[in-house]
């Protein structure tokens, strides 16, 4: 684990010997960038305040406080509020459209084209505000754990606190790299900035537009510090197919031999699950499936932490208290103490820290090909099983699906289950059309002999409302069961109406949870819950029939009389 020592005097070393040469521009406009392998100019700026390079940690979390963007917590952890966002802001955000790499994007509602006339209009904002700032932080990282695949990114922003998330959350560069740093991508953070909707052709004060062929990313007028690694990994699942690599949504772990990888949408299960205490970590959300295994996107972990216990989740818990995390719109009680119950400000509170304050992990952030590749779900509508067993093609058909399910009070209208899907577990990170990272899935699938499962973190018993949520300690012992190998020699039933194959027992789990229908007092409710929930995929899967295998779409539920 790199401690916060070591991180300050990597930086200081980078610092010093970049103002010895005369490319250093860490104080005022007066630098002479002379030699800096790219200089703050290159990207349009001239700022008129001090620019601060490749700080370490723990002078961000400091000079975050000392500017007011941010508070301890009673365990000395940097807290942020990030205002009226505290989420994604999927309207908000556009993909230019001009020749190049957007001739690959797969445009509609997720993939939102804006004009170049729009982009430039806005850099011109962006840059002007950055100008104008007192101080600019400029952190360069890398994306990618697996250096033949890693891309060198950059952000320039006027918050501290977002530089010290950037720092978290890429893979942290050496000394001797950074005097060196060419980004690839760069993005230009100006949380402050709001656009204006009628004149700046945006769809309100927020903004967070990729240009893929020039390098450049900008974002405005949210703080939400997620925007910032979503936009990096929207690129780089953009990037990778063309390379024959699989980018994914998901997490990752292994148990030193064999790895497994798992595919969910927020709430699911997906950091949870992942987070291990007999298999090491490599990575809670993005990765890479290469021509040798897995890599990390990132260097740290963004967790959800609502309703976060240390009997639990332990070790991210432990996180919660380790000077370099950062907490995003957690309340604290009157102890400065986090109240991880409080969802005051969103459910939707999250923790950044870097990889290393996780003791169980890969050294290199890399795995071997994946054994197991599993789809987490939460059914509201308490139908599907804990556990599934998919055939290549299921895999491919729930793959490309993404199902979850929003319940109420998690977002404003929801008052009751409402089914979301997603595709490739990411859409909103998956430029390329959807076949494209599902025939690239089952070719990997297929060459490494992986077992796929579908696992219910949500409900059964009569779904949301009437019920529990299923326990966390069934589900890791139906996970684990799979991963050891256990379910090999146990009887597996057809479930008639969505084709997969459930098994009859597991140790550690009440059997009669195994088989939902079995916890309806209303079987006949059931049925009518089951049928509408498969309509809604049939209905879903519509959009990708054309172009997809009749093996796949033989895959699909059925609605059963």
């Amino acid at each position: 684990m790199i401690s916060q020592s070591e991180l300050s005097r990597s930086s200081v070393i980078v610092e010093s010997r970049l103002s010895t040469s005369g490319s250093m521009e860490s104080s005022t406009r007066s630098s002479t960038p002379a030699s800096f392998a790219t200089p703050i100019a290159s990207h349009g700026l001239d700022p008129s305040g001090a620019v601060h390079w490749n700080l370490s940690a723990e002078e961000l979390h400091k000079r975050a406080v000392e500017r007011g963007e941010a508070q301890l917590t009673a365990h000395g952890v940097l807290l942020a509020t990030t205002g009226e966002r505290t989420g994604r802001s999927p309207n908000d955000r556009f993909i230019v459209d001009e020749p190049g790499l957007a001739d690959h994007v797969w445009w509609g509602d997720v993939n939102r084209p804006t004009s170049r006339r729009v982009f430039e209009g806005l850099l011109e904002k962006v840059q002007n505000h950055l100008d104008e700032a007192d101080e600019l932080f400029v952190k360069d990282a890398h994306c990618g754990a697996d250096s033949k695949y890693a891309m060198p990114v950059r952000l320039v922003t006027e918050k501290a606190w977002h530089a010290a998330f950037f720092h978290n959350m890429f893979v942290r560069s050496e000394p001797e790299q950074l005097a060196d740093h060419k980004p690839q991508y760069t993005i230009l953070h100006a949380p402050e900035l709001l656009a204006e909707p009628k004149n700046d052709g945006t769809n309100s004060g927020v903004f967070v537009i990729l240009a893929l062929d020039r390098g450049l990313v900008i974002i405005g007028g949210t703080h939400y510090a997620g925007e910032i690694k979503k936009a990096i990994f929207t690129i780089m699942n953009h990037i990778l197919p063309s390379k024959g690599l699989l980018p994914m949504h998901c997490s990752a772990n292994t148990d030193g031999k064999e790895s497994a990888l798992f595919f969910g949408l927020s709430g699911t299960g997906k950091t949870t699950l992942s987070a291990d205490p007999n298999r090491a970590l490599v990575g809670d959300d993005e990765h890479g499936w290469s021509f040798d295994g897995v890599f990390n996107f990132e260097g740290g972990c963004y967790a959800k932490l609502i309703g976060l216990s240390e009997e639990d989740e332990p070790e991210i818990y432990a996180t919660t208290r380790m000077q370099g995390t950062i907490l995003e719109n957690v309340i604290l009680d009157a102890e400065g103490v986090p109240d991880f119950d409080n969802s005051t400000l969103t459910q939707n509170t999250r923790g950044s820290y870097p990889i290393e304050a996780i003791e169980n992990r890969t050294e290199d952030s890399t795995a071997g090909h994946p054994k197991n590749v599993v789809f987490l779900t939460c059914d509201a509508f308490g139908v599907l099983p804990p556990l599934s067993r998919l055939t290549p093609q299921q895999a491919a058909y729930h793959f490309m699906s993404g199902y979850t399910a929003k319940v109420a009070g998690t977002e404003i209208g929801v008052t009751e289950p409402q089914a979301t899907f997603s595709t490739c577990f990411g859409a909103p990170f998956m430029p390329r059309h959807p076949s494209v990272y599902a025939d690239l899935l089952s070719k990997k699938v297929a060459e490494h002999n992986a077992t796929c499962w579908l696992i219910n973190t949500g409900w059964v018993a009569g779904g949301y409302g009437d019920s529990s949520r299923i326990k966390i300690r069934w589900t890791r012992a139906l996970l684990n069961a799979a991963l050891r190998g256990d379910l090999d020699d146990v009887v597996f039933v057809e479930d008639e109406r969505f084709g997969f194959t459930v098994p009859v027992e597991c140790e550690g789990v009440p059997d009669e949870i195994l088989q939902p229908r079995d916890t309806w007092t209303d079987k006949t409710r059931y049925d009518n819950v089951a049928n509408l929930l498969a309509q809604m995929f049939i209905e879903n899967f519509e959009q990708y029939e054309e172009g997809c295998s009749e093996e796949v779409l033989a895959a699909s539920p059925k609605v059963l009389d």
